[in-house]
């Protein structure tokens, strides 16, 4: 089943964190322009094939989340600008719950509840075991 931007399981943070991706062919560096728990939107100049599955290192201001993912969609030949980045699309097949927590309190501290709408905050917010402990700005 190929899930698209539309059928997306969880919310998505706007969010630019380096991410490292690890292939049989090498390695690509890129960053994140959306993340959520379930997957995120990679920019690279190489963007990998469809279908492709790859493990890939996101460094988060605290801590490296380390996921395997495959790619849904990509911008492989398409233009490179503001309304349609070079990237691709990725779900994620394996992360840990410590590193889906991570994201959504990340979403939670950098955002704070004031800066998405009220679902979405909500989204993230069910995914800390203890949400007391997220910092409120």
């Amino acid at each position: 089943m190929v899930i698209g931007a539309g059928d997306r399981v969880g919310p998505r943070l706007k969010v630019k964190w380096p991410v490292k991706i690890n292939t049989e062919k090498g390695s690509v560096e890129g960053v994140t322009l959306d993340l959520g728990t379930d997957g995120a939107f990679v920019s690279c100049a190489k963007p990998l094939r469809l279908n492709e599955v790859f493990d890939m290192v996101i460094i988060a201001p605290n801590q490296a989340i380390e996921v395997k993912a495959e790619v849904i969609w990509s911008n492989i030949y398409g233009p490179d600008d503001d309304i349609t980045p070079r990237g691709m699309g990725v779900r994620f097949l394996k992360i840990s719950s410590n590193d889906r927590r991570a994201i959504a309190k990340a979403a939670l501290e950098h955002l704070g509840s004031g800066d998405m709408d009220r679902g979405t905050f909500e989204a993230f917010q069910t995914l800390i075991i203890d949400p007391d402990k997220v910092s409120e700005k």
